[in-house]
């Protein structure tokens, strides 16, 4: 069972800020991501709003980093990177930030299998 995560659920009760349109373009990559994260696991009834909390974590981290690097811009053909190393990617972020909304569920787990 696919664990759906609404716009109304974004905007009540997670307190999330993107317009309806944004929301539904980040959203199956979020969906994707939390679902890699907890490594396919089905979360529990009481995990169920963490879980949808995740999903709307990673949804703002895609819609404002994209998937790809964080750090720079661009005006026309120059372009400027605050890139250190390797930099960072909206996955690390989305990452992050679902991490945080799974703490105190077993959802986060990352032990031996």
């Amino acid at each position: 069972m696919a664990v759906a995560v609404t716009y109304q659920f974004y905007k009540d009760v997670y307190g999330g800020g993107l317009s309806e349109a944004a929301f539904g373009l980040a959203l199956p990559a979020a969906s994707r991501h939390v679902r890699w994260l907890v490594g396919g696991r089905e979360p529990g009834e009481d995990e169920l709003d963490a879980y949808r909390r995740a999903v709307c974590a990673a949804v703002d981290a895609f819609a404002e980093f994209g998937e790809g690097q964080v750090g720079g811009f661009a005006l026309g053909d120059f372009k400027v990177t605050h890139y250190e190393d390797d930099g960072t990617t909206g996955e690390e972020i989305a990452t992050a930030n679902a991490l945080k909304e799974l703490v105190g569920t077993l959802l986060a787990f990352c032990g031996v299998r």
